[in-house]
């Protein structure tokens, strides 16, 4: 049997916290901020957290690490 290897895609976008949950980045902050209001794009440096139902996902895609 071959090695399973990270999704490297995956490991980039995603982190783990102390807890085991997964961190990810907000979408809609690349460009076109000038019509998103500054509040908006404040909140969007934030990071979130991973839905349960795409965790099992995820966690198979991070599985080689």
């Amino acid at each position: 049997m071959p090695k399973i290897k990270t999704h490297k895609g995956a490991a980039k976008r995603f982190k783990r916290t102390a807890s085991g949950k997964l961190k990810r980045g907000k979408a809609y902050r690349s460009h076109l901020k000038l019509k998103k209001g500054s509040k908006r794009v404040r909140h969007l440096r934030k990071s979130g957290l991973i839905s349960e139902a795409d965790a099992p996902r995820i966690n198979a895609m991070l599985a080689g690490q």
